[in-house]
């Protein structure tokens, strides 16, 4: 009897849900199970009839005649004793051998053993009995789907997979195969010039539609649409010798102002294991999935442009390659144009130090075009950079280039330099510097003035506040000074290597160019070598006057700066400069006298306590003498500078007075200063300079005459007063070959007309021209020998 009752209702409500669950898995499962197990069986079955089926049967007599035959020839070899026996006990053993079917049966047959034979059986029936190999179809293989319950149970449901038919496959082809033999033996139409020229212009829209079409895509959703950028970079691979040129230009234009546009304003970073492993929200995944996407392709967009700028370089081209050597150049152009733009445009983002290394050797390039692109490139981030970590990775890498070639660069390698923004920081705090910091109340403060509540409110208001203020601001003081002196420092190695070991090299002028911007920033322990240094290299006479120009105004940048606790008198420096100031004229030196302007500068004005007035009297004489050989914008910058003088140093009105003062005459060819004499001149320079053709340098020249006052008649105006002396020289340079300001231009005057006949008084000339004129002319030949032969004769 069984005992297993049917649950109650009641029962069922305190089954769990999971329990239910697992019943109903266990019984599909079970389903499942016993289905996979009886298609193993049939599968088994069908493969042992298949087995069956694909046996060769052999015809029954066939066998009985092979098996006789063989019999016969062992009974031959063995030759048995049969005539030993007798005869009643030969024909005992034939009726044995009868009845012995197992000895006499064909093993090869598929019949029983105890079969009585049949009366009239033939072959043809014998071959009937074997079983027929039947076409079978090949077995279809199910998909299970998710089961349907009904009142009836769970009934599973099944689809049979879909089976590709491999014959007509083959056979489809097979006729392509055909079609595309048709296809290559018909000879290629011939086209004309014009039908070629129209079939590149369709193709070449059809590639910049599609490319516009890519782009476009990605700006407008680059979150569901970051894999075309894949499809746009692999254009660049355009294999069409037509158009191949221009739309892999296109294409690298277009990801380039793409990356522009969709790169975020942080780097991204690689996740750790253990950030992969953790369950994120949706969206989260979805802005990892895009970040994880845009950096491959933008690493990939990188090596492209390497990969092409360095098939150029090494005049190399694949076999694969459709464009022609002459063709890769601007080709690889335009890659450097796209690497200077994203080191200038993403500074922050993953890869620039490895677009910094690929820029920096192209600054020495042999192509002028190329070495200005990366030139200009890296003088763009320099002045923007106001963090300093992009210039600090491009110094280090200009550093190692400069000391890896043996300093055998371009002089624009070193000049970029210049550019540097560490000056103007170190000089201008930054706005968040000088505001006012936010000042928080203490705790005692609330205690005393705020009650329990207002404390409560206050704490959370300063909180946000400090999140607030923490978010706005940039990188701190201490953070760019530190990174400013790193930089510095590698510059300063630099200089000082090329000081030291490449003194006769082409880069000496840029070095004392950028000693003379930095100067002020060296350590002071380094002073007086490089003043010794400094003065050699004037001594040794082998620098240009530009050269020589540049070590004085380092050395004074020097001094002017921590130098002020040396005690050290530069008049070697002095001596020097006022030795070659006739060195400079209208020609090709007039560009110097902007740097003559800034050493006067900083030797006068910013050192016009350790500055004699026997000294100041020598240059100022000698200046306004140079004043009257120079181009007038050369002339307005040094008068500018002479009134410095006259307004700094005191009794500089001696030379505006015809009476000398003292002892001695002055020495105009004396290379000393403080020994020529200049008080016992006058400055008659000016009267000439008061007739000059250039209106700014007449009123400058009135202006001294008049002893440089400050009010008056003989003022300047506001315009020229106030502009330092080298800002007045570029203002009024004559590089355009045009006079600035433009003169006036002038009416020509009317000449007076007059009649060809009154112009001749004599009146026998009139005669003559009159006859001249009424006569007709005969034109007769010329004989140039004919004196030769008069004289001959005679």
């Amino acid at each position: 009897k069984n005992t297993k009752r049917v649950p109650s209702f009641r029962k069922l409500l305190r089954t769990s849900k999971i329990k239910l669950d697992n019943k109903l898995k266990n019984k599909q499962y079970k389903q499942q199970s016993a289905a996979k197990k009886y298609r193993k069986e049939q599968k088994k079955l069908r493969e042992a009839v298949r087995d069956a089926i694909s046996r060769k049967p052999f015809p029954l007599e066939e066998s009985k005649k092979k098996y006789v035959a063989e019999k016969r020839e062992e009974e031959e070899e063995v030759a048995l004793p049969l005539d030993m026996m007798d005869e009643d006990d030969l024909k005992l053993m034939e009726d044995l051998a009868q009845k012995a079917s197992f000895l006499t049966r064909d093993l090869s047959s598929n019949e029983p053993v105890h079969v009585k034979k049949r009366k009239h059986e033939s072959v043809i029936d014998k071959y009937e009995k074997v079983p027929r190999r039947m076409q079978t179809e090949p077995e279809k293989e199910l998909i299970h789907l998710l089961p349907i319950k009904d009142k009836g149970g769970i009934i599973p449901q099944t689809v049979e997979k879909p089976v590709l038919n491999g014959a007509q496959d083959e056979e489809d082809d097979a006729e392509e195969m055909e079609e595309a033999e048709e296809f290559s033996e018909e000879p290629l139409p011939v086209l004309s010039p014009e039908e070629m020229a129209a079939q590149r212009r369709q193709k070449l829209q059809e590639r910049k539609m599609h490319i516009a079409a890519l782009a476009s895509a990605i700006l407008s959703e680059p979150d569901n649409n970051i894999k075309k950028l894949k499809e746009l970079r692999a254009m660049l691979m355009e294999q069409d010798p037509n158009v191949a040129v221009i739309v892999r230009k296109l294409v690298m234009v277009s990801l380039m102002e793409i990356f522009k546009d969709i790169v975020p304003s942080y780097k991204i970073r690689p996740l750790t294991e253990a950030e992969k492993a953790t369950k994120v929200k949706k969206e989260t995944q979805k802005l990892r999935e895009f970040e994880e996407g845009l950096v491959s392709q933008y690493k990939f967009y990188l090596e492209n442009l390497e990969q092409t700028v360095k098939d150029w370089k090494q005049r190399k081209l694949k076999k694969s390659n459709v464009i022609s050597l002459k063709a890769y150049k601007g080709l690889a152009e335009i890659a450097v144009k796209c690497l200077c733009e994203l080191l200038v445009a993403l500074p922050h983002f993953n890869f620039h130090n490895n677009i910094i290394v690929l820029i920096v050797p192209l600054m020495n390039d042999a192509s002028k075009m190329i070495s200005e692109l990366c030139v200009e490139a890296v003088k763009k981030l320099f002045k923007q950079d106001k963090l300093g970590y992009a210039s600090l990775g491009v110094v280090k890498v200009i550093s190692g280039l400069v000391r890896g070639r043996n300093y055998d660069v371009r002089p624009e390698v070193l000049k970029v330099f210049l550019h540097l923004r560490i000056k103007e920081v170190e000089l201008q705090k930054d706005s968040e510097d000088i505001a006012p910091k936010k000042k928080f109340m203490t705790y005692k403060e609330k205690r005393k003035n705020l009650s329990r509540m207002q404390r409560k409110w206050k704490k959370a208001e300063e909180k946000l506040e400090r999140e607030l203020l923490e978010a706005e601001a940039s990188e701190s003081k201490e953070k760019k000074l530190k990174l400013h002196t790193e930089t510095l420092n590698i510059v300063f190695v630099t200089y000082f290597r090329i000081l030291k070991k490449a003194q006769k090299s082409p880069l000496l002028p840029a070095v004392l160019e950028g000693l003379a911007k930095f100067a002020h920033l060296i350590n002071v322990e380094f002073f007086d070598d490089l003043l010794i240094v400094l003065h050699s290299l004037i001594a040794s006479g082998g620098l240009s006057y530009r050269e020589s120009l540049h070590c004085i105004l380092s050395a004074f940048h020097i001094l002017s700066g921590q130098g002020d606790v040396l005690n050290i008198d530069p008049m070697k420096f002095y001596t020097h400069l006022y030795k070659t100031l006739f060195s400079l004229h209208a020609g090709r030196t007039n560009d110097d006298i902007g740097i003559v302007l800034q050493c006067l500068d900083v030797m006068f004005a910013k050192r016009r306590k350790q500055v004699s007035q026997q000294r100041a009297l020598a240059f100022l004489k000698r200046l306004s003498t140079l004043a009257l050989h120079v181009l007038p914008n050369s002339s307005v910058g040094i008068l500018a500078t002479n009134r410095v003088l006259m307004q700094t140093f005191p009794k500089m009105d001696l030379l505006l007075d015809n009476e000398s003062q003292g002892s001695g005459v002055y020495l105009p060819e004396l290379d000393e200063p403080e020994h020529c004499n200049a008080q016992n001149t006058a400055l008659w320079e000016l009267h000439l300079l008061q007739r000059h053709y250039h209106p700014t340098v007449q009123i400058f020249a009135a202006h001294l005459i008049a002893g440089a006052p400050t009010e008056g008649s003989a003022a300047l105006t506001l315009e020229l007063s106030q502009r330092p002396a080298t800002e007045l020289f570029e203002a009024y340079s004559m590089r355009g070959m045009t006079f600035n300001p433009p003169v006036a231009s002038v009416t020509p005057r009317r000449k007076d007309t007059f009649s060809q006949m009154d112009s001749f008084i004599d009146e026998e000339l009139n005669k003559q021209l009159q006859q001249h004129i009424g006569g007709t002319v005969v034109h007769k030949p010329l004989d140039f020998a004919k004196h030769l032969k008069e004289s001959s004769l005679s």
